[in-house]
């Protein structure tokens, strides 16, 4: 045995799957370094003797693999017998303390590979590498090795297994390498049979023909019409039950370029690996209306799997690609899964024999004036984790469990958050089923053993009751988080706010949540940390007719604001088929019609007086989406609301609307005007207690501020103050969980 002095390094982050280890093998082989590297349940270990064991250790962050994110560089002397040379030794333990990597899109090497006629991989539907491929979508359990994914009964040709093991290899170590001769098989099939030929030239001709085909893709099956054929487009919605809501769309660049405006921003968010459906602006030749009625954007997202870019190519057209499943259900992903929910949809599918171990819904960002903005968080994002503020490094694990809609859990451990894929809406049964999948999964996956449960102070929430089923079960701490003071943290979090940062002016927009008062809030300005809050201003209340009916439809939000406002008269002409009288009993009564401060209702009354869908929504936030793309191409100076002590009051934006409309005003005007006032009210509030010295910066949150007008408005009225937005964690509640979970860190660590 020759020892040797060294060094033992540990490398933490999301540093498996992404080629690391060859990485490392290659650094070191250049040094003339002797040694090994392997994964285990941390991250990466690197045993390393030899020359400039300095320079090397530096290269390790410098020089890290594209899809990979190095956290920490841990280093210490270590005395050791090396190898002649470098090595890559086996993976050792179980359990998870690392990174897991989410899916990336094709990268360039494997894109040519598959349009290459020559090419062992030519057409190969499940080409991949290190570099691009499924990750998190089908890994069962960490360390990350292949035997731990469902490509374990997909034994490698020797070809596949000659790169597998090849270091200089670019599959080197690439757990799901496979080729045609031993990996994942690729059919289409109707009427429960397989259909002879080439799978993606069938897609091609039944695509062309108007067909609707279901097809499985990395997070589950997709719906698939050609988007350019209108009458396709209507058989989907009408198969679906989707009257209105927008559908995403796929295509390649040109022809993303020929049906939209894209900036240099954008064109690098759809280019990203994690290739999000990303919201561009309409423009150039005209697709059908009935993608997206009534609004001026589309959801655009580039081929992201090579079956994908087959289909694209094979088409040469825009193709919708909206989740394959009944409107309000979680998306089908196995294949007999798939043959009992989508056969009343589909009249054909694209199937494959490679399983998926999650449901993964496609992530949705937009291009704001700040930047790009997580609408969604889905395949290509999850799991990849977030690093906690400063003062949180050695918080509590905690387990953290959102709200009723756009579900989400989030795990806090080891100084880093992991925020789950996007569940969908609770009350769903299939939607709970597939909440309590994911906390078994995530649990599992990273072995997480909490000290703390973090919940919505709601108590009819699901998530709430789960979490104090799951307390008292294990006895375990539990907190329970106002709706709110978790958007703002979640904003706070997301920008690195330092547990001792002090204290924001947080402005909370959003459909609505259970106050600390026991009423419902949804338009708010509190000034607080990670630890406490007060409620300094806030919407004057208006009462939500009818509970759960007012978020549906938009005339009882109109009426309730009307009748406030003294302008009963005109809510009597605008909705003449509504059932007034009995609504304003409830009303009056108190029967059915809470209170509510929110800010989603009040766009909502805004879009019914403008005659948008006033009686009733397609989809949750359709008047205000479309209130939003009818304000941007309007102008104007913005109405102005009233301010008594903390309560904003709309009152007096009624009468003016009114005059507007007698005055033949432009609609796009009006609703312009009422998004600059409504901004103007709420960012004075919020500018006046930093000017006062209350508060040290501004922090926007909740589902309203998704919409990109109001956020540049508010911006513009904060001027120069330091303004926090979200980025990587949706302003909706689909971040609720991010923070509550840091709340319930904070506050054992006080």
């Amino acid at each position: 045995m020759a020892l040797a002095a060294g060094r033992r390094i540990r490398v933490r982050g999301q540093v498996q799957g992404v080629g690391f280890r060859p990485f490392i093998w290659h650094l070191a082989r250049r040094m003339g370094l002797r040694g090994w590297v392997l994964n285990d349940p941390e991250g990466v270990l690197i045993c390393v003797s030899g020359g400039d064991l300095d320079g090397f250790e530096a290269a390790i962050g410098a020089e890290a693999p594209g899809l990979a994110r190095v956290d920490a560089v841990e280093s210490e002397a270590f005395t050791f017998d090396p190898p002649d040379g470098f090595e890559i030794a086996a993976s050792t333990g179980q359990g998870a303390q690392t990174g897991v990597v989410p899916d990336a899109a094709t990268c360039p090497d494997c894109l040519a590979e598959i349009r290459d006629p020559s090419d062992r991989r030519f057409g190969y539907a499940f080409a991949n590498c290190t570099r691009c491929g499924p990750r998190f979508s089908i890994l069962k359990g960490l360390p990350y090795d292949r035997a731990q994914t469902t490509m374990a009964d997909f034994g490698m040709c020797p070809d596949c297994a000659a790169e597998y093991a090849d270091p200089t290899d670019r599959r080197f170590h690439a757990q799901p390498v496979a080729c045609p001769a031993c990996g994942p098989r690729l059919w289409l099939e109707e009427d429960g049979r397989e259909v002879p030929g080439d799978p993606v030239a069938l897609a091609a001709e039944r695509l062309a023909r108007g067909a609707v085909l279901a097809i499985k893709g990395l997070g589950g099956f997709h719906l698939c019409v050609d988007a350019r054929q209108s009458l396709a487009v209507a058989l989907l919605r009408q198969r679906k039950r989707r009257p209105g809501k927008p559908f995403a769309l796929m295509g390649g660049e040109d022809t993303i370029a020929r049906h939209a405006k894209v900036s240099a921003a954008e064109w690098e968010l759809l280019r990203d690996p994690t290739a999000p459906i990303v919201l561009l602006e309409k423009a150039g030749e005209a697709l059908p209306n009935a993608l997206a009625p009534g609004l001026d954007r589309l959801g655009w997202m580039l081929p992201h799997t090579p079956l994908h870019h087959l289909l694209i190519d094979a088409t040469g057209a825009p193709l919708v690609m909206t989740s394959g499943n009944l409107s309000g259900e979680p998306q089908a992903i196995g294949n007999e899964d798939a043959r009992g929910k989508l056969s009343g949809f589909a009249d054909a599918f694209v199937m494959h024999d490679r399983d998926i171990a999650r449901r993964l819904d496609d992530g949705v960002e937009r291009v704001t004036a700040q930047g790009s903005m997580v609408l969604r968080r889905g395949r290509g994002r999850v799991p990849g984790a977030l690093p906690l503020p400063e003062g949180f490094g050695d918080a509590p694990q905690v387990v953290a469990y959102g709200g009723q809609m756009k579900g989400a859990i989030c795990l806090l451990k080891n100084g880093q958050a992991v925020l789950g894929h996007h569940l969908g809406d609770l009350d769903s049964e299939l939607s709970w089923e597939a909440f309590l999948q994911a906390d078994r999964d995530y649990a599992g996956l990273f072995d997480h053993d909490p000290a703390r449960i973090a919940c919505d102070m709601h108590p009819d929430f699901r998530a709430a009751r789960h979490a104090e089923e799951r307390a008292a079960a294990q006895r375990l701490a539990l907190i329970k988080v106002q709706h709110h003071h978790a958007h703002l943290a979640s904003c706070l979090g997301d920008n690195l706010w330092p547990q001792d940062g002090g204290k924001v002016a947080g402005i909370v927009l959003d459909g609505l949540g259970l106050g600390a008062d026991g009423t419902l809030w949804g338009g708010e300005v509190l000034l607080g940390d990670y630890h406490s809050f007060e409620r300094r201003v806030w919407l004057k209340p208006a009462p939500l007719i009818g509970g759960d009916r007012a978020q549906v439809e938009p005339w009882r939000n109109g009426m309730a604001r009307l009748d406030q406002a003294g302008l009963s008269g005109w809510a009597d002409d605008l909705f003449p088929d509504a059932p007034l009288e009995l609504a304003r009993q409830a009303a009056r009564a108190g029967i059915n019609a809470p209170l509510s401060s929110s800010a989603g209702r009040l766009f909502d009354a805004v879009a019914a007086v403008l005659g948008i869908c006033p009686m009733g929504h397609g989809y949750e936030g359709e008047a205000a989406m479309r209130l939003e793309a009818l304000a941007n191409r309007g102008a104007g100076a913005g109405f102005a609301f009233a301010r008594e002590g903390g309560e904003i009051d709309p009152a007096p934006i009624w009468a003016e609307i009114s005059e507007q409309l007698g005055a033949g005003a432009p609609v796009e005007n009006i609703a312009w005007r009422f998004h600059a006032g409504l901004a103007r009210a709420f960012a004075g509030a919020a500018r006046t207690m930093v000017k006062s010295g209350e508060a040290e910066a501004v922090a926007l949150s909740g589902g309203c501020f998704q919409n990109a007008l109001l956020l540049e408005l508010v911006l513009r009225e904060l001027g120069d103050l330091p303004v926090l937005v979200h980025r990587r964690v949706p302003a909706n509640d689909g971040g609720l969980a991010f923070g509550q979970a840091l709340i319930a860190a904070a506050g054992a660590m006080r």
